[in-house]
Order: structure tokens, then sequence, then C-alpha cells
């Protein structure tokens, strides 16, 4: 996904799903409210925020939710859809 002009890698690893989870509650509950059209701002932010890979350390969550809203949630839409299925599916 590019946000703020940069390429940025999500990658739902064990250990990024477990922090998604903690912050975010059950993850199937999570995909239920997307595919619903339930699903917050917020948290799409919190998992992509712990999904990514190789975060940019001058990288806040704050600057990233400014920079995800900026680019338009249309835009995050095909990298939420793929990350949701590699949740449920696998790699």
């Amino acid at each position: 996904m590019r946000i703020g002009g940069t390429d940025l890698v999500l990658r739902p690893s064990f250990a990024a799903l477990v922090a998604a989870e903690e912050e975010l509650g059950p993850l199937f509950a999570l995909v239920e409210r997307a595919a619903a059209g339930g699903l917050k701002l917020s948290e799409m932010t919190a998992l992509f925020w712990h999904c990514l890979r190789d975060r940019p350390e001058n990288l806040s969550r704050a600057a990233f939710g400014e920079a995800l809203v900026a680019g338009g949630l249309v835009a995050a839409t095909p990298a939420l859809k793929l990350l949701l299925r590699q949740v449920l599916q696998g790699r």
C-alpha cells in the first residue's frame, strides 16, 4: 500500500495478528464487521498499523492514520480486502 508517497508492506504475521486482536477483539468479529460494512476507521488503521512490516521509525501511528485518510478510503480498500483474505486463508 502507498501512504504519503511511501510504499508500505502489510504482513499479517502471528505476532501482528495477536497484537491487533488484543486491541480490537476477535479477528473473526472484525472480518464480519468489515463484510457488513461496519468496520470503523480506527479499526482499519489499527489492523494496518499492527501488520506494517518494516515500519519507518519516523512514522507515528497518528501520522499514519492521517496519511491513510488523506489518501482516501477507496485507495485503502484493496489493501484491506487482501489483508482480511490473508487473515482468513493464510498466506
